[in-house]
């Protein structure tokens, strides 16, 4: 055993010792005070800390308001610091010179100015075993390893260890230390900042609480940016309005914007050094080589996150093999492929030392904003577009499917292809639009969410207009896509002139029997039935239908759809016998072409089903869906959404033919598959929709009225007051109003809807014709005050058509 005396205390030492320089308080200091709480209960348990986190969130400022706060203590009445050694910690000799200044300063015996080594030596061993009270502060700490053996022993409880690092190491955390990270601002501390920091300066007149609220987000409430930016406003008498516009401009460079003038708080460099101070480290020890080019990609990205599987993709790892710079000379002709092993230590290696993060091994990478900036203005001239299209391509190998399958992968994928077209356009457009750009179109779409899509293409379509022309092929891609959002959000009129004038172009560029001008044809064919103009509609498809057998031969896939078509025309026109003999027809074609279980021979199934119904043929209709729903759930899955909407079309089947409470469960049971799958998706509406007339069938008048009125109100607030489904909601609760005995109210609602109808859709349309029929039974029924035999409920329709259509 060994025991260490304390050495005897000199008394020519004068107390206290202070080694080093702690950094001035930076102005407006901010205390971080839910850091300072977990610093404060570290202590507690005796243990010494670590500060991690990436360049510029304030570690040093944050462990110098903590030295000092220790070091001051006697002033307020409580025992201070003996010594304190604050010591530059990214080289080992800055350590092993700061022990020795301190050593020679207390006067250890034994010390010798000739050998640094052995006194900082005895330092450690001083400090271990004296009474006097002490911090030593390790800033900067950029190679762990070399640090462990110059780490102080607190155990006496008499001293502590403080240290701050860019790094994560997990040996931060073990022999009795607790790494905490350090994060960016809140956004409370950011405004408090800018605000405080700008009246200390005198220039409160420049501080705009909305607009500091704008440059917390922009600068990505990263402290360092903060205070380079307060000084830029401060020195140049700038409005945050004006600065504001210069961040936002992807042309500015960041060290104009947060230039070396600004660091009033001697930091020493600007903040672009330091947001990449610790690049050459990874590039030293990162064997793969990958760093910098990952970065590069990396930097491109949404800074909320992006899948860190985007990068062992073929598309990147194809890159990647000519990105990196090669070992040797004689090898830069003969790239090596780059392997996914090696993506994932280059990765590891920019986690470590917090230039990306990453919160779990599955979650998201991150890069801060500011961060990704000074990195894409490291990007060679000219190799931009290419970096741009990799990622894009990146993205889109990683697209599920089908979206409802990882709907939080589609959404951030779909942040990522927005970010990554504003930052690099027009890059992912030249010398065509990258697919990604359309994929986001179907993706919103298929997530339901109608209106952010029209206003993602009314945007692709002005872009598109302006980078390829207004006859490109892409532009017309691009329109057809808005044409289809405007049909899905309600906004059937606008779909029909746009789908026209689509045609029109289609027509005149590449002529009327060229694929895109046939598909034009049938998709203004549905533009024209989802307006209720449904002999034009039956007139377009009986001509696409001639075009495709004349052009492709009667056995093609897109003849099969046009025949499907056709016939749903034909139901739609009430001529139920021609919709019913060739929706046979197609089931034939199809089982014998594309075989029994594929995807299209099921839609086809299923719209048979419909048609037997329209033609009373209520149990073949049922038979038809019970069928299609188990071929569903074999081929598809339980959770698919076709599964969802042939189990939705079941209930409906058991409704019509009386089988009121199977209809009740079932519809139960899709709601909450719907509710569970797709939660705030216009389908979930339609299933609690039809939920609602169940509960009528069933006699639960109360029930039908509360849910009818709930589904108006989720219609309204989602798909808007004019959307063809919240008129049909609004008149269907005319309906349970008047089964509930409440005439009045079902009166005033009838008579609003059909205004409503009027105004939207016309007085020709069929669903208005309906609509009016049902206002004028009302009324019959307030007249006589009784309760009619019969009603006509809009029911939201859930026929599947196969579609072409290109999103």
């Amino acid at each position: 055993m060994h025991v260490h005396l304390a050495p005897a205390q000199d008394p020519s030492v004068e107390w206290p010792i202070w080694v080093g320089d702690v950094p001035r308080p930076a102005a407006a200091f901010q205390p971080r005070a839910q850091v300072l709480k977990k610093v404060k209960a570290a202590r507690d348990r005796g243990r010494d800390v670590v500060l991690s986190g990436p360049g510029g969130v304030g570690k040093s400022q944050l462990a110098a308001y903590l030295a000092r706060e220790l070091r001051d203590q006697e002033r307020a009445g409580e025992a201070g610091l003996d010594v304190l050694v604050w010591v530059r910690a990214t080289g080992i000799d800055q350590i092993i010179s700061a022990y020795a200044e301190a050593a020679g300063r207390l006067h250890i015996p034994g010390v010798s100015s000739e050998d640094e080594d052995g006194a900082a030596r005895l330092f450690l061993r001083w400090l271990a075993a004296t009474e006097r009270r002490w911090l030593v502060v390790l800033d900067d700490i950029s190679d762990p390893t070399c640090v462990w053996e110059w780490w102080p022993d607190s155990g006496t409880g008499r001293g502590w260890a403080l240290a701050t690092s860019r790094r994560e190491d997990a040996q931060f955390s073990g022999q009795g230390r607790a790494l905490i990270r350090i994060g960016l601002y809140t956004d409370p501390e950011a405004r408090a900042y800018l605000k405080r920091r700008l009246a200390d300066a005198g220039h409160a007149h420049l501080h705009d609480p909305a607009q500091a609220s704008e440059m917390a987000v922009e600068l990505g409430h990263l402290p360092l940016a903060l205070g380079h930016a307060a000084a830029y406003l401060i020195n140049k008498r700038t409005s945050m309005a004006d600065y504001l516009a210069l961040l936002r401009d992807n042309g500015s460079r960041l060290g104009d914007l947060l230039p070396a003038s600004a660091d009033t708080e001697g930091y020493g460099r600007p903040v672009t050094a330091s947001l990449l101070l610790s690049l050459d480290a990874v590039e030293e020890s990162d064997a793969s080589r990958l760093a910098r080019p990952l970065l590069h990609l990396a930097s491109l990205m949404d800074p909320l996150g992006h899948p860190a599987a985007a990068w062992t993709t073929p598309e990147a790892l194809d890159h990647l093999r000519t990105a990196r710079p090669p070992q040797r000379r004689w090898l830069r002709k003969h790239y090596l492929p780059v392997t996914e092993t090696e993506v994932h230590y280059a990765l590891e290696c920019l986690r470590t030392y917090a230039l990306i993060t990453q919160d779990t091994a599955t979650a998201p990478l991150r890069m801060h904003a500011l961060t990704a900036r000074a990195v894409r203005e490291t990007i060679p001239p000219g190799t931009l577009p290419t970096k741009a299209r990799t990622a894009a391509s990146a993205i889109r190998t990683l697209w599920p499917r089908h979206d409802h399958e990882k709907r939080e992968l589609a959404a951030l994928l779909r942040a990522n292809v927005v970010h990554l077209d504003q930052l690099t356009r027009p890059a992912l457009w030249q010398p065509a639009t990258h697919p990604c750009i359309y994929r986001v179109s179907h993706s919103l779409a298929e997530a339901g969410l109608y209106h952010q899509a029209i206003e993602y293409n009314v945007t692709t379509v002005r872009l598109s207009d302006s980078i390829h022309g207004p006859d490109h092929l892409d532009t017309l891609k691009a329109r057809n896509n808005l044409a289809y959002s405007y049909s899905d959000a309600g906004r059937v009129q606008d779909a029909v002139d746009l789908g026209e004038r689509l045609l029109a172009d289609y027509e005149r560029i590449l002529g009327p029997d060229r694929r895109n001008t046939v598909l034009a044809r049938n998709n203004l064919a549905n533009f024209y039935g989802a307006a209720g103009r449904v002999q034009e509609a039956l007139d377009m498809r009986e001509r696409v239908l001639a075009d495709y057998e004349r052009i492709l031969g009667p056995d093609h896939a897109n003849t099969l759809t046009a025949r499907n078509n056709l016939a749903a025309s034909y139901s739609d026109a009430g001529r139920v016998q021609d919709a019913l003999d060739l929706g046979e027809r197609v089931l034939t074609d199809y089982e014998r072409i594309l075989g029994p279980d594929h995807s299209e021979t099921l839609k086809a199934r299923n719209n048979l089903a419909l048609f037997y119904g329209a033609a009373g043929r209520l149990q073949d209709a049922l038979n038809m869906r019970e069928r299609v729903l188990t071929d569903y759930e074999r081929i598809l899955g339980p959770d698919h959404p076709n599964t969802l909407r042939a189990r939705n079309n079941l209930a409906t089947s058991y409704s019509d033919v009386g089988r009121v409470q199977e209809a009740l469960d079932l519809g139960e049971r899709v709601l909450t598959d719907y509710e569970r799958l797709l939660p705030h998706h216009p389908t979930t509406l339609t299933a609690r929709h039809n939920l609602a007339f169940f509960y009528r069938d069933a006699g639960r008048v109360q029930d039908a009225l509360d849910l009818g009125e709930r589904v108006l109100t989720d219609y309204e607030r989602i798909l808007g007051p004019d959307h063809p489904n919240t008129l049909k909601a609004r008149n269907n609760l005319a309906l349970f109003y008047g089964a509930a005995g409440r005439l009045q109210d079902a009166l005033n609602m009838r008579e609003r809807v059909l205004t409503d109808y009027e105004r939207i859709l016309g007085p020709d349309h069929p669903d208005t014709l309906i609509v009016r029929n049902n206002l004028a039974r009302a009324r019959e029924v307030a007249t006589a005050v009784q309760q009619p035999n019969t009603a006509t409920p809009i029911s939201t329709s859930n026929r599947q058509r196969p579609s072409e259509t290109p999103k």
